[in-house]
């Protein structure tokens, strides 16, 4: 017994030894071929080879085409007499249009580290005065900020205003508008007035006699 056991240790060592006297040089047969050797397509990265074909790829939008289910691109101008212009721009989404939840989401990933999950001006980075940030936020519910126009909020977070920089490449235009009609449903829970609306009003009204 012992023999036999001998001789088949023996031959493990030198089928071993043998096993790794060369470099081996194939992979051994593949389980799924089709998935270890898949066939290589070129990418869009290089236009090159299109271009000698006669294709002209520019992986851009056709000029003047909005992506599907988008609204149309916010064309007023970041200036001076744009943010009185804003004034006039109205709210394309009703609140009973889109999901508030997912508005509220959008404010509180985007917003509430800021201007707090109240809408109060008392995010995590103010903290009454105690947090990071050196000046204190808007305060949504303040009196005169329910008076801005809900164009004038959407155009502050598009290009930015005071201290907050510009949100047009974190939110598309429709989150924007969701994300202003989230705060006016807080500003104005169902019953209250709406403020802002005479505000809207007669901005229209000077913007048209001039």
């Amino acid at each position: 017994m012992n023999k036999f056991f001998n001789i088949a240790i023996i031959a493990l060592l030198v089928t071993g030894l043998i096993s790794c006297n060369k470099t081996r040089r194939s992979p051994g047969r593949a389980y799924m071929p089709d998935m270890a050797y898949s066939t290589a397509v070129e990418t869009y990265a290089s236009t090159e080879n299109l271009k000698n074909r006669g294709i002209y790829y520019t992986a851009l939008p056709v000029s003047g085409t909005i992506a599907r289910g988008d609204l149309m691109p916010y064309t007023i101008k970041n200036d001076s007499a744009g943010y009185v212009q804003s004034a006039t721009v109205i709210n394309p989404l009703a609140k009973g249009a889109i999901d508030m939840k997912n508005a509220e989401r959008l404010y509180l990933v985007n917003c509430g580290i800021c201007h707090g999950p109240k809408l109060d001006g008392n995010g995590p980075l103010w903290k009454n005065g105690d947090g990071p940030f050196p000046a204190a936020p808007k305060n949504f519910m303040d009196n005169e900020v329910k008076k801005l126009a809900e164009g004038t909020m959407f155009h502050s977070v598009t290009y930015g205003k005071g201290q907050m920089g510009s949100y047009a490449s974190q939110l598309n235009v429709m989150q924007r508008w969701e994300v202003i009609t989230y705060i006016r449903s807080k500003q104005f829970p169902a019953g209250t007035a709406d403020t802002s609306k005479k505000a809207a009003a007669d901005t229209t009204a000077v913007a048209k006699a001039n």
